[in-house]
């Protein structure tokens, strides 16, 4: 890791973990209240786990426990990605919300991708 990395707030994928939550926040925020306890919960869930395991992935004093959270935070990215577009079909979100949402999830998706390889071939 970089010289000036010294907390997982230092990590931009941290930081655009945090975007994706607001963001996240804001779109289930017009979902029927019925969704309250169910899709719009597990959204949410699943876009907090995204920095939330990036963070305690860093905090871990080895490479391999912080890649392993790497993959967690992954794979929160592809449920994200899935019940995103259950909303749209639900017609919870529109297209084009859906578009800018996944594109900005597939940007974090990839900067988790660059940053396991790194870290797996220093």
């Amino acid at each position: 890791m970089s010289g000036d990395i010294r907390s997982f707030r230092d990590l931009r994928i941290w930081s655009h973990g945090i975007e994706l939550v607001q963001e996240t926040y804001s779109l289930t925020a017009q979902f029927p209240r019925k969704e309250l306890f169910g899709l719009c919960s597990q959204m949410q869930r699943a876009a907090v786990s995204i920095p939330s395991n990036i963070a305690e992935g860093h905090i871990r004093a080895h490479t391999k426990e912080f890649l392993q959270f790497l993959r967690i935070a992954l794979g929160s990215c592809a449920e994200l990605e899935t019940q995103a577009i259950i909303a749209k079909e639900l017609k919870y979100i529109s297209e084009t919300e859906l578009k800018t949402f996944l594109g900005q999830l597939d940007d974090e998706a990839r900067q988790i991708r660059s940053l396991t390889l790194k870290l797996t071939n220093p």
